[in-house]
């Protein structure tokens, strides 16, 4: 089942509706990080202006700044899957009705969340993914423990999150969460999919999109198997 729908999912990234989703989100991503990046590195200007490092010696200030620079590049990469999230978390509702529409038609669409609630589904999302990789960027001098710690945190948090926000279309919040800790290895493989992919560069930038495909799809499979499951236990009581 998991095959499947991760083969679907990926059919429809880069399907025209969902491609232009797609470049929405990472423009606005880029262009995001892109500013961060332009107003933290004046910030280390300003701040280098009025404490030189050596003042018989300005080359050390300018390495010290390219050197700053360096590392905020890589403190970007780190928080660039939080920042992905936050700005697709406005296109999921969009991108699972275009699964919905595309690959069941003949099934009732799901009902999108109301603009405040999605805003505040975006902003918690993306705010424990900032958490989880900052934590790993701070155990990036511990070999094999931050791979470990991130990878791990990532499964559950994006098998969580895509999981329950592709599931909260058809039903309450309370059974999403319900039916996500039933099929939990199910959903947690998935989700371990995902974090495999947040770790290649360029490609996490679509992660959320095809995550969101990715549970739509796994939500459907697990609903039909939950109701052949349901006779079953019924007999065996």
């Amino acid at each position: 089942m998991l095959i499947k729908a991760a083969a679907a999912a990926l059919r429809q990234v880069f399907s025209p509706a969902m491609r232009a989703i797609l470049l929405k989100s990472l423009g606005l991503t880029l262009g995001l990080l892109i500013v961060v990046w332009f107003a933290l590195t004046r910030l280390i200007q300003w701040f280098q202006s009025g404490h030189h490092i050596a003042a018989d010696y300005p080359i050390l200030d300018t390495i010290a700044f390219f050197l700053a620079g360096a590392g905020l590049f890589v403190a970007l990469a780190y928080i660039m899957p939080a920042v992905s999230i936050l700005v697709a978390g406005f296109f999921l509702d969009d991108a699972a009705q275009i699964v919905e529409r595309t690959d069941f038609p003949n099934d009732p669409p799901g009902r999108a969340l109301p603009w405040s609630q999605a805003l505040l589904y975006a902003l918690r999302f993306a705010g424990l993914a900032l958490v989880v990789n900052l934590i790993a960027l701070l155990l990036i001098f511990v070999p094999g423990v931050n791979l470990v710690a991130f990878f791990g945190a990532n499964a559950y948090l994006l098998s969580r999150e895509y999981f329950e926000a592709a599931a909260s279309r058809f039903r309450p919040i309370s059974e999403a969460q319900e039916m996500r800790r039933h099929f939990n290895l199910t959903t947690l493989a998935a989700g371990a999919m995902l974090a495999g992919l947040m770790v290649v560069p360029v490609v996490n930038l679509a992660v959320p999109l095809f995550g969101i495909a990715l549970m739509v799809h796994l939500h459907k499979g697990l609903s039909r198997k939950a109701l052949l499951e349901a006779p079953a236990a019924g007999n065996a009581r």
